[in-house]
């Protein structure tokens, strides 16, 4: 059990935890990974990508998991330093960028995904636990109240911390996995009775193909920076490293799975809705209903716990506990606009704008600079906080920023300045270095 006071809070912060408690299998990072996946929340990009991107559900789906799957290895290769020295990720981030890029931008980037990430899982959960209230129990309550109250539930689970972010997704685990099998029943069964399709044919385009790809892999690529804050409690890096991958692309597919096809066949971007509604029996649709719901209280203690790390590495002296709750303030009141879940594109790529520079520059340091360690000198400048400034990993990100925003999105920027950001990197150190 992590460390807790005496309302059984989590107070390990920017501190490495223990070895005697680094104790989780890959496992139970798989379980918590493929139960973070089929949500609301990370429908929306697959179901675009057919319903605005005018894609083949098959073409769809290929584009979206292959992007999903570069950003997976990314994550899980940055899952490593968390298991290896038992801080979290905002914290380690100091080591490859500085600890004035790091806490000045780096991370409030991190906070503002999370956040964002945060109120759109919520919105969508609240409009599945609205339409069980309004159309079953027969209760007008305001959409507002039901995403405060949802919202507040998840922030005070993420708020008790890693012990309630395991226990929570190995419970619910069972019923996610048995309300997915539900969804592909009806849609395969439904099908048949519908006449599919959207206003104009599916047509194959490797523009468009590629820019879903993009959008895929930057949504799941800030994860990189993140990742290290569930690894710290593993009890080997293997353990984090493939507990997260094999969880995350398990869980993906399953989600790019079910949103295409009901992308394809209902046009619509939340399968939980409209899968509950076209269920012949009450039960299986009140189920799909339920896992739905489950999804979204899983993902969001995740997100929520993650930003509180993120709020604290921009803010230490916080504290671990005053962190999560703003977080949780912050996306309560976020969660209360509706109209966050609808502008999904756009807003991820322009986050993409600062994730992607910094995630490809935080891949190349550790993978390819510090070639997958990180020596005990180097974690003593952090903690000394003599490492401020990393001047290549500052002009690589402004100028690669830029550049994100000036690419039109038709040739897919997110890759475009991933592999751009990694090789400019990487040739700016060699040539410091040599000189």
């Amino acid at each position: 059990m992590a460390q807790m006071n005496q309302r059984n809070f989590e107070q390990y912060g920017l501190e490495a935890v223990p070895a005697s408690l680094k104790l989780s299998t890959w496992k139970e990072y798989a379980i918590i990974t493929f139960a973070f996946s089929v949500n609301a929340g990370n429908f929306l990009v697959p179901a675009l990508a057919v319903t605005q991107g005018n894609l083949p559900w098959l073409a769809a789906l290929s584009a979206v998991w292959f992007g999903a799957l570069l950003a997976f290895l990314c994550v899980s290769a940055l899952s490593i330093p968390g298991a290896l020295y038992g801080l979290p990720g905002q914290y380690i981030l100091r080591t490859f960028v500085g600890s004035w890029l790091a806490t000045k931008i780096a991370s409030p980037i991190r906070v503002m995904t999370s956040l964002y990430w945060f109120s759109v899982q919520t919105i969508g959960g609240t409009y599945i636990l609205h339409a069980i209230v309004v159309n079953i129990f027969d209760i007008n309550v305001p959409l507002a109240l039901l995403a405060i109250l949802t919202a507040s539930l998840m922030a005070y689970l993420a708020l008790v911390g890693y012990d309630a972010v395991k226990k929570v997704t190995r419970m619910f685990l069972p019923i996610l996995i048995i309300g997915q099998g539900l969804m592909l029943y009806v849609i395969f069964t439904e099908v048949p009775a519908t006449t599919g399709g959207g206003v104009l044919e599916p047509s194959m385009n490797w523009g468009v193909f590629f820019f879903y790809m993009s959008l895929a892999f930057v949504q799941f690529v800030s994860g990189v920076s993140a990742s290290s804050d569930m690894t710290r409690y593993a009890k080997t890096a293997r353990h984090g490293f493939f507990g997260m991958f094999i969880g995350n692309t398990a869980g993906y597919f399953m989600t790019a799975l079910i949103a295409t096809l009901v992308a394809t066949y209902f046009q619509s971007t939340n399968p939980f809705v409209v899968l509950s509604e076209k269920a012949s029996n009450v039960f299986i649709g009140l189920f799909i209903t339920f896992s739905g719901l489950l999804a979204m209280v899983s993902i969001n203690i995740g997100n929520a716990y993650t930003g509180g790390f993120s709020l604290l590495n921009t803010w230490p002296t916080l504290g671990r506990i005053k962190s999560a709750i703003s977080f949780g303030l912050a996306g309560v009141v976020l969660s209360c606009f509706p109209s966050l879940s609808t502008e999904a594109a756009s807003i991820i790529s322009i986050l993409g704008a600062g994730i992607v520079p910094l995630s490809a520059i935080i891949v190349v340091d550790y993978l390819l600079i510090k070639r997958g360690m990180i020596s005990v000198h180097q974690l003593e400048t952090v903690v000394t906080g003599t490492y401020k400034l990393n001047l290549a990993a500052l002009l690589t990100f402004g100028l690669m920023s830029i550049a994100y925003l000036i690419i039109p999105k038709e040739f897919s920027p997110g890759m475009l300045i991933f592999i751009s950001s990694s090789l400019i990197y990487f040739f700016l150190i060699k040539v410091s270095v040599t000189n």
